[in-house]
Parts: C-alpha cells; sequence; structure tokens
C-alpha cells in the first residue's frame, strides 16, 4: 500500500471510530461451497452488456472476487440502498444511512448469465447466512443484498433464494435481502481495485484471497487469473 493511501485510510479509521473493513482481521475465511445452478435463470441475450450490484460485507473482496470472472468486464465497488448526499465511505460507516458497500458488475450474457453470476456469489463472494455482518465487519452496512436493476433479476434472484432454502445448502437460513429500485453510487478512488493493488494488505490476506483461491476451485472454468480492473478502464 503506498503511503498517501494508507494516510487516508488510516485517518478515516481515526474519524469514523469503527474498524470496519479498513482495520479489522478477524480469523481465517472459511471456505466456499459449490452451491447448486439456478434452476431459474435469464434467457439467452445478445445484448453486448448487463449490470448488476450485488453486496455482501467489505466491497473489496466482493469486487476482486468479480474481477476474476470470465465475462466480467468490470466491477466497480461503491454504495446501494441510500441516498446520494450519504454515498461518501465516513459517513456509510455509520450504518445510519441505509447503503451496503456494494459492487456493480458489467458483464456479457453471452458469456455468463445473471444466474450463474448468484451462483459465485452465494459460493464464494460471502457467507449469505450473516445478518447485517461479514466475518469481522458489522453493520447494516455490511449486509448481505441483491439490488436489482430490473424485474427479472429480482425474479431469479427471489426463485434462488427458494431454491437454495428448499434444498438446505446452507446449515442457517440465507438472510440475504432483495432491495430493488435502489441506485448504485462508486465508491472513492482509493477504494477500486484494493485487492489487487494491496494483495499483501492483512485484511486481504485473511479475509478476501481465500476467496480468490476459492473461485479458482470451485469455478475453473469461470475463473481468469488475470482481473479486470478500474484504473485499466479509465
Amino acid at each position: 500500500m503506498n503511503n498517501s493511501l494508507f494516510s487516508k485510510l488510516a485517518l478515516t479509521i481515526a474519524a469514523v471510530g469503527l474498524s470496519g473493513c479498513v482495520a479489522g482481521v478477524g480469523a481465517v475465511a472459511e471456505k466456499g461451497r459449490a452451491v447448486p445452478v439456478p434452476a431459474t435463470d435469464e434467457q439467452p441475450s445478445s445484448a453486448g452488456s448487463e449490470v448488476a450490484v450485488f453486496a455482501g460485507g467489505c466491497f473489496w473482496g466482493v469486487q476482486g472476487v468479480f474481477q476474476h470472472v470470465k465475462g466480467v468486464t468490470s466491477a466497480v465497488s461503491g454504495y446501494a440502498g441510500g441516498e446520494k448526499r450519504t454515498a461518501e465511505y465516513e459517513v456509510v460507516s455509520s450504518g445510519t444511512t441505509g447503503h451496503a458497500e456494494s459492487v456493480q458488475v458489467t458483464y456479457d450474457p453471452r458469456q455468463i448469465t445473471y444466474g450463474r453470476l448468484l451462483q459465485i456469489y452465494f459460493s464464494v463472494a460471502h457467507d449469505p447466512t450473516e445478518l447485517n455482518r461479514q466475518g469481522p465487519d458489522y453493520g447494516t452496512q455490511y449486509r448481505s443484498a441483491i439490488f436489482p436493476t430490473n424485474d427479472e433479476q429480482a425474479r431469479i434472484a427471489a426463485a434462488y433464494i427458494a431454491q437454495l432454502g428448499e434444498a438446505h445448502v446452507f446449515a442457517s437460513k440465507v438472510v440475504t435481502k432483495i432491495e430493488p429500485g435502489r441506485a448504485f453510487y462508486p465508491a472513492e478512488a482509493y477504494h477500486q481495485d484494493f485487492l489487487t493493488l494491496n494483495p499483501g494488505y492483512p485484511y486481504i490476506v485473511i479475509n478476501d484471497m481465500p476467496k480468490i483461491r476459492e473461485l479458482e476451485r470451485l469455478f475453473p472454468d469461470r475463473y481468469r487469473a488475470d482481473p479486470v480492473l478500474v484504473r485499466a478502464s479509465r
């Protein structure tokens, strides 16, 4: 991590007074699990790109996972669930804005479907049974949530959550919420590509790099070694 980035993060920690995904370390991350393929999925499309938004704890790891998925052309860390005026890290970290740390995923539906993105989201990107927390991070800003960008996505997500529940894939209930009609706001530049730029950062080593390894192990046909980066598209 470069000194200017470290300084900004340190100031953020002091100002907010929270551990969060900046300072929290926590226990070693659990292994992912290959959940079933969605029984309901979107129809084949000739569209050049589509957009999905997922929240599953600290956006560093969620972004990192989707950046390594074939068919994903962009994965941007940001905020969803609240208002534009409160879409700032220091404010969102208070847990009072309605926002969740989220990732906007742009993908090619000719290469990967929304349902398959959901499969990866539930398998390795986060633990969907943790309510308002992920690992060492706690608060509603770290909730498990899906922000569908259209009615079809909402229908597919709801059907998949029901499917996972009926199959008892997880020992505990899936608490992921579907929150339609919410805008996405990109996070600050210093949060983008954080996993790739800081692979040795303790939080990343303990909580997020295992997710990348599990993605490769469980979905070798979906894994791309070279991540698609935000900085490369600007």
